[in-house]
C-alpha cells in the first residue's frame, strides 16, 4: 500500500503546486499577449499554419494586434508585427532575447544546431562572431573583396550573353562562387560543381526543417525516440538522410582546404586565415569549421533569392527598369560597367534594390529568439524560453511606415522624408543580426546594377503571346520566387562587347 500511498501524495502535491500558481501565485501577474484561445491540453495546435506562416499569423492582427501569443502542447510562441515592438525587444533588450530556442528537427536532429544561426547565446556564439567580424564585419574589411566580388559578377554577364534561360542557375553559381572562394579559397567550376550541389540541398533542408511548425517533433521532443518504423515517423528517415547532407556541406570543404595547407597549396581564405592564426583546440577547429559552413550556406541561399527577386521585379515593372537604367547611363556612361566607386551616386538603384528588399524579404520570419528569463512589455508577460519571432514580412507591409505597402515604388525613399530603409529589419535585430550582412548587401547591389547596365530585362513571348510571371514565393524559413519565364537580351552590341572584354581581362 505505500506506493500507492505515496503515488497518490505526490500526485496531491503536484496539483496542489498547479492550483497555487495558477490562481495565487500566478493572479497578480499580467497577462500574456492577446492570441487565438486554443483548446484544453493542447492549446493553439489546430491554428498553427504550416506553410506561408507569415502571411496567415498577419491576418491575425485584424483580431488581436500587432503582439499576438499562441500556446502549442504548452510551448510559448509571441509573433511581433511592428517595426517598433521588434526593435523594443529584439535590439533594445538584445540582452534578454539574443539566444535561439532549441529546435529538435532542424537544429538537433539534422544537425543545424552547429551553425552560426542556430547556435546558443554562449562563448561559441561569440567567438563564432569575433571570426566574422575579423574577415567580413565591416565594409572595411570586406575591402579587400571588393576585385573579388567584381570579376565573380563579370563571370555572371557573361553566362547571360550565351544562356540567359537560366538566369537562376547563373545567380546561384555567382553567389556560390563569391562566397566559396572568400571561405574556403575555392573556384567554382562552370557547369555542374560538387561543392555548389551540396550546398544547394542542405539550405533545402534547412529552409524546410527550421520552419516554425513544420515538424511536430519541434514541440514534442521526446517524439525523436520514436522509431522510425512507427506509422506516422517518417520525419526520422527524413531526418537521416538531411544530416549526412549537413554534414557534408561542412566537412567536405573543411577538408579540403586542410588537405591543401599540408599540401602547400591552399589560397588565401577565411577558413586558412583562421587555422593558421588561431591558437587551435578540438573545439575551435570545430567551430572555425562550422563558421566557415554557416558563411557560405547562410550566404548563399539569401542572396540567390534577393538577386532573383530583383528580375522578377524589372520583369514586372519596366518602367522603374527603364529609370534605373538611365541613371546609371547618366552616371556611369555606356563605355564601362558600374564600379564599387560610383554607387553613392546610383540613388535611385540603391531606391530598387531596397524595395526588392522590402516587397518580399528573403526570411519573412528571420529565425526565432528565445526569452532566456521572464519579462514584461507594454502591460504583456512573456515567460522565460518563450520563442519570439518577428514577422519581417508583416512589418515591412505596416502601411504607417510605407504608405501604399502593396507597391513597387523605390521613390519612397528619395522623398524628403523618405520610408524607412528596410535594411534595418531584413538582415535581423540586435546581437543576431546577420555577420554577413555587408558581403550580401555589396553582392546584391552590384549584381542589380551592372546586369541594368548591360541587359534589357521584360517579360517572355513565347507563340506570340506574353508569359506573365505569377510573382508567388515558395514557402519556407528562406522564400525564393517560384521559377518564372522571363527574357534577358544585351542592350546593345556595345554592352555584349563591353562584357566579353572585361570578362577577358
Amino acid at each position: 500500500m505505500a506506493p500507492s500511498l505515496f503515488i497518490l501524495d505526490s500526485a496531491l502535491v503536484v496539483l496542489g503546486l498547479y492550483i497555487l500558481r495558477r490562481y495565487f501565485i500566478n493572479k497578480n501577474r499580467p497577462p500574456v499577449p492577446p492570441g487565438p484561445r486554443g483548446l484544453p491540453f493542447v492549446g493553439n495546435v489546430l491554428d498553427m499554419p504550416t506553410s506561408y506562416e507569415w502571411l496567415a499569423i498577419a491576418e491575425w492582427t485584424k483580431r488581436w494586434g500587432d503582439i499576438i501569443h499562441v500556446n502549442v502542447l504548452g510551448k510559448h510562441f509571441v509573433f511581433l508585427h511592428s517595426a517598433e515592438d521588434a526593435v523594443a525587444l529584439l535590439d533594445k533588450r538584445s540582452s534578454k532575447y539574443s539566444d535561439r530556442p532549441t529546435l529538435t528537427m532542424g537544429g538537433e536532429m539534422v544537425g543545424w544546431v552547429a551553425s552560426l544561426g542556430l547556435t546558443r547565446y554562449s562563448d561559441r556564439f561569440r567567438e563564432s562572431r569575433r571570426f566574422f567580424n575579423r574577415i567580413i564585419g565591416t565594409k572595411n574589411a570586406l575591402r579587400p573583396f571588393h576585385e573579388l566580388v567584381e570579376t565573380e559578377i563579370h563571370k555572371f554577364l557573361r553566362r547571360l550573353v550565351y544562356t540567359p534561360e537560366n538566369v537562376h542557375e547563373h545567380i546561384r553559381k555567382t553567389a556560390s562562387g563569391i562566397i566559396m572562394k572568400i571561405t574556403y579559397g575555392y573556384s567554382v567550376t562552370e557547369g555542374k560543381d560538387p561543392y555548389v550541389d551540396i550546398v544547394d540541398k542542405a539550405m533545402e533542408n534547412f529552409s524546410v526543417t527550421t520552419t516554425p511548425g513544420a515538424f511536430l517533433v519541434d514541440v514534442l521532443p521526446i517524439l525523436r525516440y520514436v522509431p522510425s518504423w512507427v506509422p506516422g515517423a517518417k520525419f526520422q528517415k527524413l531526418a537521416t538522410e538531411w544530416r549526412a547532407e549537413t554534414m557534408a556541406m561542412a566537412e567536405t570543404p573543411f577538408a579540403m582546404v586542410k588537405q591543401q595547407m599540408r599540401e602547400g597549396t591552399a589560397l588565401p581564405s577565411y577558413t586558412k586565415n583562421l587555422l593558421e592564426t588561431e591558437t587551435l583546440t578540438p573545439e575551435k577547429e570545430d567551430n572555425i569549421k562550422w563558421s566557415a559552413a554557416s558563411m557560405y550556406g547562410g550566404g548563399a541561399d539569401t542572396t540567390v533569392s534577393a538577386i532573383y527577386s530583383f528580375f522578377l521585379a524589372m520583369t514586372m515593372y519596366p518602367e522603374i527598369q527603364q529609370k534605373a537604367k538611365e541613371e546609371i547611363d547618366r552616371v556611369v556612361g555606356k563605355d564601362r560597367l558600374p564600379t564599387f566607386a560610383d554607387r553613392e551616386n546610383l540613388p535611385y538603384v540603391e531606391a530598387v534594390v531596397n524595395e526588392v528588399l522590402r516587397l518580399n524579404p528573403v526570411a519573412p520570419l528571420g529565425v526565432p529568439h528565445r526569452a532566456s528569463e521572464d519579462d514584461i512589455y507594454k502591460g504583456y508577460f512573456i515567460p522565460k524560453d518563450t520563442v519570439v519571432i518577428a514577422n519581417i514580412w508583416a512589418l515591412l507591409r505596416d502601411p504607417e511606415m510605407y504608405p501604399d505597402p502593396s507597391a513597387f515604388n523605390p521613390d519612397r525613399y528619395l522623398r524628403p522624408n523618405p520610408d524607412r530603409n528596410p535594411r534595418d529589419f531584413v538582415f535581423g535585430f540586435g546581437r543576431r543580426i546577420c555577420p554577413g550582412l555587408n558581403l550580401a548587401d555589396t553582392t546584391v547591389f552590384f549584381t542589380c546594377a551592372m546586369a541594368l547596365a548591360t541587359f534589357d530585362i521584360s517579360k517572355a513571348v513565347e507563340n506570340g503571346v506574353v508569359i506573365e510571371p505569377s510573382g508567388e514565393y515558395t514557402a519556407g524559413t528562406v522564400s525564393h520566387p517560384k521559377e518564372f519565364k522571363c527574357s534577358i537580351k544585351p542592350r546593345s552590341f556595345k554592352a555584349s562587347s563591353l562584357i566579353l572584354a572585361e570578362f577577358e581581362q
